[in-house]
């Protein structure tokens, strides 16, 4: 489930980026969970064909990522926001109960210091 979860979001990176009948083949596999025997008849070639195709589009798909990272880049921007919002309820909890001030600004600090790491980053 985890290659099939990587491949769908590395389509999404650079699907535009594979040659058409590549991309069609893998989004319908990955994307439309189509058997390579439907992929074949939707595309008037064989089923070897088709996974030739598949497999030319994930090498493809790999060395995009190898390259550009887009992929684990999304994957550690999304890790920080969760910790971004995280933070965030407990700042608002600490609002709600009343916190020093002066704690809930050093908490407010560290949210800063959080997202100007994921801002930054390249």
């Amino acid at each position: 489930m985890e290659k099939k979860m990587q491949l769908s979001l590395l389509l999404d990176f650079y699907g535009e980026l594979l040659k058409d009948k590549v991309r069609r083949a893998t989004e319908m596999y990955y994307n439309d969970d189509l058997s390579l025997s439907e992929i074949a008849e939707d595309l008037g070639i064989t089923r070897q064909g088709v996974r030739d195709l598949i497999k030319r589009g994930e090498n493809n798909l790999y060395s995009y990522e190898d390259k550009l990272g887009l992929y684990k880049r999304f994957l550690r921007q999304n890790k920080g926001l969760s910790v971004v919002k995280e933070e965030l309820c407990l700042a608002k909890s600490m609002v709600d109960s009343e916190t020093p001030l002066a704690d809930i600004s050093k908490k407010l600090n560290e949210l800063i210091t959080i997202t100007d790491k994921l801002i930054e980053e390249e």
